[in-house]
């Protein structure tokens, strides 16, 4: 054999070699799980996000206080236990021992003042989800801390379980260079660590081998995302993806079908609605926004549109969100909307069939963005409605940006009327839908009142609701105010939807929280 014909010989068992090491390196099946989103994470600062893609990463990184189970009851995570005073100001919190970060730095009471005082003291995106309510947080030993709030507030264990309320590395946080850099190089006390981001394709975690409960049973978990519905429907029949989230409505009963997969239809506490510009000229009467809401057939929009698989609701707080109480609503009753419209002095004069009152025409514009099928269908179906009973219903479909651009300018800017928005209260409480979306303190700019509704008596409920720590009261409060809410319409609730995601059959130990999160923890696990 020649030099030549040795060294190719060579160069062939290395490279064979090499194939065998990176197939033994290779993971099973078993110990990989894909999850196929629609739209990817954009950080992993859970004090700076407002998104629910990287809410959910970062949920498998860090850890709170404090956490939801899959019915949105508070249980203890960091924390084990906690007592609060009979005036509800002071909440001391016993911590887990024992427990470290990715990095190692250990896990006390020092780290959640840490934490605390950060978004406190910041300009996070959600610093207004704390400032208002905590006024310090003090150490009283390696494993007690104790928040002092500003005012009683009853939604408190709530909001510590929000994403905000995850805890990071202080170390990291004390370190300039790193707090800069957390949103893609994260350090928390989770089950899983950042292993590898390829922007716009994935994002990879791995194992946290010394997890505090316990080594995770998966080796990796990757988050890809793919824009495409069909794709990802396709992903998990074909084995590409364990779980493929937002399954079209189309799909599911193929799905379903399949042995393979493990199709679900969930609980969801996103509630779609009609904003309506109170202090627009025409829609400032009460009497025509309720002909509007008697207008609309919601289960026709339900079953028709989006399969059955949404159900309407008569308030903008879903079932499963702790405050929520059964109220009288509206019905489907064309009749009587026109019966309203012709009390309020709207009448089709000229038989076009548009209603005139004062020589102005009954037209108003409704504003939606095209980021999804049903934001195109559903104010389609609105605007025919509407119609049929006398409006001119205008709809008006812009791209996100300019979307949130418009609907987010203050009252002397403002030109909206009819508004497509959505719901879901991150904290699993009423109070996180009734004071920003309602209470007069919070009109757009200064929040996401975007009706610019104000009423005393409401605002005064919403306030009982927000300083009682008698979970009976405060729900009470907040039936009055849905009360009148119910009566004055300052939205219109539409539906609250299902949530479609598909799962590997083979797959165990997967929570699902109605807050749109798949939480993957140490136990979960592939056969």
């Amino acid at each position: 054999m020649t030099g030549i014909a040795k060294k190719g010989l060579y160069l062939l068992l290395a490279v064979a070699a090499l194939s065998l090491c990176i197939a033994g390196t290779a993971l099973a099946d078993n110990e990989e799980l894909i999850i196929a989103k629609s739209r990817e994470a954009l950080a992993l600062d859970p004090q700076d996000i407002t998104d629910t893609p990287s809410e959910e990463v970062n949920r498998a990184i860090y850890e709170g206080l404090v956490t939801f189970d899959d019915q949105l009851n508070i249980v203890p995570m960091l924390a084990s236990s906690w007592t609060y005073t009979d005036d509800g100001l002071e909440w001391t919190f016993k911590l887990r021992e024992g427990v470290k970060f990715h990095s190692g730095t250990p896990f006390n009471a020092e780290a959640v003042k840490v934490n605390f005082d950060r978004i406190l003291n910041g300009k996070y995106k959600r610093t207004s989800l704390y400032q208002p309510v905590i006024d310090k947080v003090e150490v009283i030993d390696d494993n007690t801390v104790k928040f002092t709030l500003k005012e009683s507030f009853g939604a408190f264990l709530n909001v510590l379980a929000h994403t905000a309320g995850l805890i990071l590395d202080p170390s990291y946080v004390q370190d300039e260079a790193k707090n800069e850099a957390i949103k893609h190089k994260p350090s928390g006390t989770g089950p899983f660590m950042l292993d590898e981001w390829e922007q716009g394709d994935f994002i990879a975690l791995k194992a946290y081998k010394d997890y505090w409960q316990g080594k995770p049973k998966l080796q990796r978990l990757v988050f890809r995302t793919i824009p495409e519905d069909s794709a990802r429907a396709m992903m998990i029949e074909t084995g590409e993806a364990d779980i493929a989230q937002q399954i079209p409505p189309t799909d599911v009963e193929r799905l379903l079908k399949n042995k393979k997969v493990d199709m679900k239809v969930l609980p969801s506490i996103v509630v779609q609605f009609i904003g309506i510009n109170c202090q627009n000229d025409i829609l400032k009467d009460p009497a025509v926004r309720l002909a509007l809401a008697y207008s609309i057939d919601r289960q026709a929009i339900c079953d028709k549109i989006l399969m059955g698989y949404a159900e309407p609701v008569d308030s903008m707080v879903a079932p499963l969100v702790n405050g929520y109480s059964e109220v009288k609503g509206f019905t489907y009753d064309p009749e009587k909307a026109r019966a309203i419209l012709k009390e309020a002095g709207w009448v089709d004069t000229d038989k076009d069939g548009i209603r005139e009152k004062d020589g102005k025409k009954l037209t108003v514009e409704f504003w939606t963005h095209g980021r999804d099928t049903l934001s195109l269908k559903v104010p389609q179906s609105v605007q025919a409605f509407a119609n049929a009973v006398g409006f001119d219903c205008q709809m008006k479909v812009m791209d996100w940006g300019a979307f949130l651009s418009a609907t987010g300018k203050g009252l002397e800017e403002s030109t909206s009327q009819l508004m497509w928005l959505g719901w879901s209260p991150s904290t699993g409480d009423a109070d996180w839908v009734y004071r920003p979306l309602v209470h007069s303190d919070y009109w757009q700019p200064a929040g996401p009142n975007r009706p610019f509704y104000k009423n005393n008596d409401v605002d005064e409920a919403i306030m009982v609701g927000f300083r009682s720590v008698d979970q009976e009261e405060r729900k009470a409060a907040y039936k009055r105010a849905q009360e009148i809410l119910s009566t004055e319409l300052p939205w219109i609730p539409l539906y609250t939807r299902k949530t479609l995601h598909a799962f590997n059959a083979k797959l165990h130990g997967v929570e699902y929280l109605p807050l749109d999160f798949v939480v993957v923890t140490h136990e979960s696990y592939k056969d």
